[in-house]
Order: C-alpha cells, then structure tokens, then sequence
C-alpha cells in the first residue's frame, strides 16, 4: 500500500462562479499502483470532477508522483523506473521520458532546487537525480530500507522503514549528522514548523499482527515523543495537515493527533470500511481518501471537505496511492 510521506494533494469545486473558474485552471493527477508483477499501474487526470485523461499501463506498481515545474515526475517501483511528463493544458504528453534505476527499486521523493532525491530498497541508498542533465548523478548510502524523505530547508530526513530510526542528511557533504530513534517502523513524515511528524507500522516476528505507532521530533531541542497504538487500531501511515493541524489516516478516514500523539477519534473525518482505505491526503481544507476493495480497477477516490462533508468521486484504476496537482499558468 501506499504508505508513503510523505504531502499529498486535492483540490474542490465550489457552487461559486469564481470558485469554478478558479478550479477549471487546475489540474489533479491521481496515480493508481496497479498489481505487482503486471504493468497495469495507471494515472488518471482530472479537472474538477470530470476525468480529462487516463494513461494506462505506465508500469509495475507506481509508488509516488509529484510535481514539479510543469512536469510529473513518477517512481515505479518494480519497474525501477523514473518517467517524466511534461503538462499541458489539457494533461499529460505521452509518451514521457523514461530512465532506468538500475534495479534500485525506488520508493519516495523530494525535489530541492536542480535535483531530485529518491529512496531505495534494493540499493539502500537516497540516489541524486540531476533535473538538467536527466542524469543519476551521486547517491547517499544508509543502514537499511529508506522510505519516507522531507526537507526542512536545510536537511534531508529519511525514514528507514524496516528498522527504528530516522537518518538526519547534510544536503552539502551528504553525509549522515544524525540519527534518531523513534520506534519501529517509521514510514511517512511531515514537517510543521519545527516538529517532524513520523508514522509508524510494524510487525509482529511471525507476520501475524499488524501495529501502528506515530513519533514526533523536535528538530530544535532534539526531544523525540514516541506513541504507540493499542493492539487492533487499524491506522495506515498516510499523514496530512488539515486546517493547522496534523491528520493520520485511521479507523477508514482521517484524525487529527493530540498533542500526546493520541488520536482525536471524535473529529475523524470519513468513514468507510477499516481494511478498504488504501490512501488518503489534503490539500488547503480538502480531504481525499482513496479506497479498495479487491486491488482491482475500477477503485473509488471519494472527495470531502475540512468538516467532513461529502464533494464528490473519482473513479480511478486499481489501488489509488498518490496525488499531486498542477495549476494552469495561462
């Protein structure tokens, strides 16, 4: 599943005029994993709540998109893959730009000025992709199975998903400064302010159970707070702010944490089947929450609003993951 912070994106349509012309300018790219071992991954396009494009068959298991100077940037997972697509107007241009990983099996991203730093499995590292030559330029080694990565302006923060700790990067000599322990299983991440939000799954050594934890760093005293969740509490790991507050998907929507890194059940935003709720992120008061129910095509990506109100429905391929929004300049 998507699990992944890593920000994710979505705009509404309101009943104004202005509010209409304003979303008409914008375009959101869902992108649906597929099923591994298939090419079946897919992107769909829309403007508003009308499906404007659908790219079909991009490769074995998309994990993450962005945006990024008119162009989407997408990492395929068990194609070890890059592609690149610039953005019209009126969607993506195909083909796209392809460049190989090298069996890297990449995961997620973040863009700082001219380069682009992605995760990796395979390889254990955070590779340099240089956005003027297209080029794999320079890596970063760490000590496990990197997932998540943010920037704080100053540094690289990189999750390593199958072990307990948080890597801290000098962007300029890329080299590890610090490592903090925050649990097991750190995933996604986000950055507020000073705090760096991390979500946590894990399991049992036998596979049988599934737990669930969040951790909060303070990147100025360097005071960490590790929280975990109560055997049975179905989370996810996909966190988001909403309204100035962070959100983390759980129970089939979305709540807000405490500032004891407990959940806010009462304000919980949604509410569909636990095991369905494949992803979920925001973009200004906006929620969107996608969802599954066998891993097949067709899946639903239901639209709601900060108070928790219903908008609208995207229905996309199978096993929606991520989201990012493009805004037409002219």
């Amino acid at each position: 599943m998507k699990s992944i912070f890593i920000l994710i994106l979505l705009f509404c349509i309101s009943c104004s005029n202005t509010t209409n012309s304003e979303n008409n300018k914008i375009l959101t790219f869902v992108s649906s994993e597929g099923n591994f071992g298939s090419s079946n991954a897919s992107i769909s396009v829309f403007r508003g709540p009308d499906l404007v494009q659908e790219v079909s068959n991009v490769g074995d298991v998309i994990q993450s998109i962005t945006v990024h100077d008119d162009k989407l940037f997408v990492l395929i997972n068990n194609s070890h893959l890059i592609k690149v697509y610039a953005i019209t107007s009126s969607g993506l241009s195909l083909p796209g730009i392809e460049i190989s990983t090298h069996n890297s099996g990449p995961r997620e991203m973040v863009i700082v000025e001219n380069n682009l730093y992605f995760t990796n499995w395979n390889t254990s590292d955070i590779k340099i992709f240089n956005l003027d030559t297209y080029f794999i330029e320079d890596s970063i080694q760490v000590n496990g199975f990197p997932e998540g990565i943010v920037y704080d302006g100053n540094y690289l923060y990189v999750a390593l998903s199958q072990g307990n700790t948080v890597e801290k990067i000098d962007i300029n000599t890329k080299q590890i400064v610090e490592t903090y322990e925050v649990g097991n299983g750190p995933q996604q991440m986000l950055i507020d302010g000073d705090l760096l939000w991390i979500s946590r799954t894990y399991y049992s050594s036998d596979w049988t159970e599934i737990y669930y934890g969040t951790s909060q760093i303070d990147l100025l005293t360097g005071n960490i707070q590790i929280k975990e969740y109560e055997n049975g509490v179905v989370c996810g790991g996909d966190m988001m702010k909403i309204n100035e507050q962070t959100y983390r998907t759980f129970d089939g929507g979305v709540a807000p944490i405490n500032s004891d890194l407990s959940l806010k059940r009462t304000a919980k935003i949604g509410s569909y089947n636990t095991y369905s709720l494949y992803s979920a992120g925001a973009h200004n008061e906006f929620i969107l929450m996608g969802t599954t129910t066998d891993f097949n095509d067709p899946d639903t990506v239901y639209i709601h609003n900060e108070i928790g109100e219903y908008m609208y429905t995207y229905i996309v391929g199978a096993s929606p993951g991520d989201y990012a929004i493009w805004e037409i300049s002219n």
